[in-house]
């Protein structure tokens, strides 16, 4: 029994650490119900690391959109995956993660991704918004104006988000107690691709000027891309994620692709060092749900039809009547009247 109880603390310690990166996500919890305007405030979650709580004490202006990205975290996440056996249900238990998200897989790359990408959004965004005295909105971009518009307006201060994202996203991963050094290149890795998937969703937006709305001026700056889009680009560079290992390359250990006729580890992709499951069933080991009793789409052929959802056991249905206001009218001046309308759908669930 003893030895049983070392090999779970042991097991217990490990995992802590390889995702110690990721447990401000539980700020979630207490964040919100916080003003952020002392330094005992950085108590609140145990768990972040020194260096965390040392940004958190100099930079308090920041945690209200740290505190933001942990929750867009947690709801993108699980929206993104929501038609996948694995559906990222399992970030709600920050900081206690589940082996899905502590043992270096697929998943968790995804996660370390995303979060570090969102902690630089949601800092950028309060930026250009005027929520932080500490920065403002980004300059004007050093590429020539258009011969049809100008650069102005007050674009996301995407320079500022990157800075202090990064510092408070990698702060766990400089610290050699953070787990194997295989799991701290992973993590810092999959952090600066969450972060090249924001500096790659910069968009142009745009603001007419003229007479009647004519457009004969048009002022422009660099905005942040919607966080549905940035999290779209990361998921398909999660189901193309690459395998690796931790070598000897030359004088020093890096991460190599595990298949040594794949080519060179792109800065671009996400990578792993721990096989998923296939998550059809249930198993506390290695983090998986399982999909028994998740919904299904019974005419679809991806990642959320039945045949895949349900693994091969099949599916029940069964009909649900919904109640949802129709034909809504506008009337002068002002308010809007609708119909009560109902109508019964079709449910598949899986086995």
């Amino acid at each position: 029994m003893k030895f049983r109880m070392d090999l779970f603390l042991g097991t217990f310690i490990v995992n802590a650490n390889c995702c110690a990166a990721i447990y401000w996500l539980g700020l979630t919890v207490k964040g919100s119900s916080v003003g952020w305007n002392q330094t005992h405030h950085c108590k609140l979650l145990d768990w972040l690391a020194p260096d965390q709580s040392q940004l958190c004490r100099r930079n308090l202006e920041l945690m209200h959109s740290i505190v933001q990205a942990a929750k867009l975290t947690k709801n993108t996440c699980q929206k993104t995956f929501n038609d996948m056996r694995w559906n990222c249900s399992s970030v709600e238990k920050a900081p206690r993660f589940t082996p899905d998200l502590a043992k270096g897989t697929r998943e968790s790359a995804f996660v370390f991704s995303l979060a570090a990408a969102l902690v630089s959004h949601s800092i950028g965004r309060a930026c250009s918004s005027g929520e932080l005295p500490s920065c403002s909105c980004a300059p004007a971009p050093a590429e020539q104006a258009g011969p049809d518009f100008i650069w102005g307006g007050c674009g996301d201060n995407l320079r500022y988000g990157l800075q202090m994202g990064s510092a408070f996203s990698d702060a766990p991963m400089r610290n050699s107690r953070s787990g194997s050094q295989a799991f701290r290149l992973m993590h810092l890795h999959n952090n600066a691709v969450g972060r090249q998937a924001l500096i790659d969703a910069q968009e142009t937006k745009c603001k007419c000027h003229g007479v009647s709305g004519s457009c004969s001026v048009k002022t422009c700056w660099k905005g942040l891309h919607d966080i549905n889009h940035i999290a779209m680009d990361l998921k398909s560079k999660y189901l193309s994620a690459t395998k690796v290992i931790h070598r000897h390359v030359g004088t020093r250990k890096q991460l190599v692709p595990k298949e040594l006729n794949v080519r060179p580890v792109r800065e671009s992709e996400l990578v792993y060092l721990v096989s998923s499951p296939d998550y059809c069933t249930h198993n506390e080991k290695h983090g998986s749900l399982g999909t028994q009793d998740r919904q299904c789409n019974k005419t679809s052929n991806d990642s959320g039809s039945c045949n895949l959802m349900c693994c091969g056991r099949g599916y029940n249905a069964y009909t649900e009547r919904i109640v949802e206001r129709c034909q809504c009218k506008y009337h002068w001046c002002c308010y809007v009247t609708c119909k009560r309308c109902e109508r019964t759908v079709e449910r598949y669930i899986c086995k």
